[in-house]
């Protein structure tokens, strides 16, 4: 079983999250800027099995696509076009920079860790993940 990677797209930041290789627990990964992610993955899949890529769906209250909703679809085809055999889902990351910043909190980080924008993305993607993962189990329980 290989791991689940996801994306917390931004125009600055793309927050990056993954699984344990059982696909259990997820966690931050590492935050880069959107033109390093190819490069990146492609790196990364040299020394780990990935299943899954998950991106971030940016989506307003009323259920419309958000701002950077173009950006995520356009570097979700991306990500198709250069991993045509890996598995590549959408997951809706509606509150998940509240929920982050929410997390950290609770977590006991001080005030100038909360202001690091990297650490709200990374926080985020591993939301979405966390968010993928419980989907895909209350599925494969029905």
């Amino acid at each position: 079983m290989g791991r689940i990677l996801a994306i917390d797209y931004g125009t600055k930041r793309v927050g990056i999250a993954t699984t344990d290789p059982s696909q259990i627990i997820a966690t931050g990964l590492t935050t880069i800027h959107p033109n390093e992610l190819i490069a990146f993955l492609k790196q990364y899949m040299t020394t780990e099995t990935v299943d899954c890529i998950v991106v971030g769906d940016p989506k307003r209250l009323n259920n419309e696509p958000a701002q950077a909703a173009a950006g995520a679809n356009q570097m979700t085809a991306n990500i198709q076009k250069h991993f045509p055999e890996l598995k590549v889902d959408r997951m809706d990351e509606r509150f998940t920079s509240k929920m982050a910043f929410s997390a950290m909190i609770e977590g006991g980080l001080k005030k100038k860790a909360r202001a690091d924008k990297a650490t709200i993305d990374k926080v985020s993607a591993t939301i979405i993940l966390q968010s993928y993962m419980e989907q895909q189990n209350s599925q494969n329980r029905i």
